[in-house]
């Protein structure tokens, strides 16, 4: 008989955080209806693993240095808007 290996052992951690940052992490929780430990921990694993593809790296590199850009029309855009 197999037994199945578990990859979603949590570890416990401590970290020393402001308490302005911690009473805004349970605000920001609450609005989203989680706890504040499952809060913290996907927002960190946002920021661990969600990296932009290639194309995606290429386009913010080319918007940093102001490459391939065209003016915007903001008229144009809210008379297509009001068409909708």
């Amino acid at each position: 008989m197999e037994t199945a290996v578990r990859t979603d052992i949590k570890k416990p951690t401590a970290f020393r955080l402001s308490t302005d940052l911690v009473n805004r992490l349970k605000v920001l929780a609450k609005k989203d209806n989680r706890s504040l430990n499952n809060y913290v921990e996907n927002v960190l694993m946002a920021v661990a693993y969600d990296e932009p593809n290639e194309t995606t790296k290429a386009a913010i590199k080319e918007a940093k240095e102001g490459k391939n850009l065209d003016d915007f029309d903001f008229e144009a855009f809210k008379k297509y808007v009001a068409s909708l």
